[in-house]
């Protein structure tokens, strides 16, 4: 019984050495394929997982990346910001006319000149916020702020008056500018 089935078939003459050899070769050549396509071998499962790793390092470092460059993109835009306020801010030493605006609903006041406060009624001068502190700047240079962030202007009124409805029954009376509250 220890006879293989080809040894067995080869003393029964069924089999010669040439057809047992070419099918010991095909055994050989199906295992191998097998063995291929079927589940990975250790070595190879340890390549994907090495491979998969590798991509998850890869997207998570391009996702630092991204968030750094948004990062420095905003310190570059504060800076910027920063730099136009200081440059253009309109230097009012504190007159006797207090001016009151909200801030983040919060009534917030500035104590300036009334000739600084007829040119902000106007719509020439526009409150900036820089830090805690609150600055006059030129309305171009308001706009230009605008665009990089608009949470920093706090108050910039166009100089252009907008027109009135045809049918308002108050067109006839003006609202005064110089209303304090």
């Amino acid at each position: 019984m220890g006879n293989s089935l080809f040894e067995q078939l080869k003393k029964t003459g069924l089999v010669d050495d040439k057809k047992a050899k070419q099918a010991k070769h095909k055994q050989y050549k199906n295992k191998k394929q097998k063995s291929k396509k079927g589940t990975p071998t250790q070595s190879d499962e340890a390549t994907l997982l090495a491979q998969k790793k590798h991509a998850e390092k890869v997207e998570r470092d391009r996702e630092l990346n991204q968030a750094k460059k948004a990062e420095a993109e905003h310190k570059a835009i504060a800076a910027q910001i920063k730099q136009l306020i200081e440059t253009n801010r309109v230097a009012d030493g504190g007159g006797d006319v207090v001016y009151n605006f909200t801030d983040a609903n919060v009534v917030k006041h500035l104590y300036i000149s009334e000739q600084t406060h007829t040119h902000l009624i106007a719509g020439h001068l526009a409150i900036a916020k820089l830090g805690d502190t609150y600055e006059l700047v030129p309305v171009p240079v308001a706009e230009k702020i605008k665009q990089r962030d608009e949470r920093c202007i706090i108050l910039c009124e166009p100089s252009t008056k907008t027109e009135s409805v045809d049918n308002d029954p108050y067109a006839d009376y003006k609202i005064p500018d110089d209303l304090m509250w």
